[in-house]
């Protein structure tokens, strides 16, 4: 069985660079057949010279859609087989410019006759496919433009480890996780204040009794996660001492908790539910943003820490 048909669409990039390999192969030969001195990952860079008089290195950089260095390394390779010449501009002395030499020049003729014949078998090629190739490539492109691939595998695996995760009930047997967690993030960044000790001291008196809530997150077996609902009246519950810790972050764990907390004050009839942070902690501020809260100026928080206040209309 053929390995790309058994490991499937997971192999995609080295099923491509196959593919690449082959035209690359079939390539080297043709320039040899239209006695085109050139090296086939020389081409667009000769292209562009060979459109234009001179262009420096990050002009072509821009215009072939390389990187600096791997333009200015072909143009190294070009230089040393007697194809191009390097001079200083005349408008910027520090830029480089890069022009075909006259013995690059001779290869364009030959070059021109091949480009005809190559550009007719790539639309012969495309016309005996089911599906056009080349349309398929530029939409490939513009999609990873917007999403690069690295950015969808994190996205898909956030997702896959998110599914493990379990929200549930605080119960007295948690207290030392829910302590552990907020007295790791809080000592991180800042100093425990006595509205903390409080909180995490006495979560039954401070949190629960007056008609609060707790989450906790688990995964595998062990609490990565809180976060604490706490009521200031019958309309409005304070979102807090959300925690995650540091080896379980990336999973979607902070967007869980915040969540369950937040359709549990709907559940509670409240109409608002605001919070206290701090902006250097971005990540943070950056959740609550995609939970629906906003910024807003609410009475002066009993946390020294705080410098931002958001809520929530729900």
């Amino acid at each position: 069985m053929d390995f790309y048909s058994q490991v499937g669409k997971v192999a995609l990039g080295s099923r491509l660079r196959r593919l690449s390999e082959t035209f690359t192969e079939d390539a080297a030969k043709i320039y040899a057949l239209y006695e085109t001195n050139l090296d086939p990952k020389w081409f667009p860079v000769f292209y562009v010279l060979s459109q234009q008089e001179r262009a420096s290195i990050t002009e072509i950089a821009q215009i072939i859609g390389h990187s600096h260095p791997s333009v200015s390394q072909i143009v190294k390779e070009m230089s040393k087989k007697g194809l191009v010449k390097l001079g200083k501009s005349a408008e910027d002395g520090r830029v480089s410019v890069v022009k075909l030499s006259n013995t690059g020049k001779q290869l364009i003729p030959n070059l021109e006759k091949q480009l005809l014949d190559v550009t007719q078998v790539a639309e012969d090629l495309i016309a005996e496919m089911q599906h056009d190739l080349w349309k398929a490539i530029e939409e490939v492109e513009f999609l990873l433009a917007h999403k690069s691939f690295l950015y969808r595998v994190k996205e898909i695996r956030k997702i896959r480890e998110s599914q493990q995760v379990e929200i549930i009930d605080y119960s007295p047997e948690f207290h030392n996780d829910f302590k552990r967690l907020n007295y790791e993030w809080i000592e991180r960044y800042f100093q425990i204040e006595e509205s903390d000790r409080q909180s995490l001291e006495y979560p039954n008196e401070k949190i629960l009794t007056p008609g609060g809530h707790i989450y906790l997150a688990r995964l595998n077996d062990e609490i990565v996660g809180t976060c604490a609902l706490i009521k200031t009246d019958d309309d409005t519950y304070e979102l807090a001492k959300m925690a995650v810790t540091e080896k379980a972050k990336g999973k979607g764990i902070g967007w869980l908790l915040g969540q369950a907390a937040i359709n549990k004050a709907r559940e509670l009839g409240a109409k608002t539910v605001f919070l206290e942070s701090n902006t250097a902690l971005e990540p943070a501020i950056n959740l609550y943003q995609k939970l629906g809260f906003q910024k807003t100026v609410r009475p002066p928080s009993p946390y020294e820490r705080c410098n931002i206040q958001m809520e929530l209309l729900i």
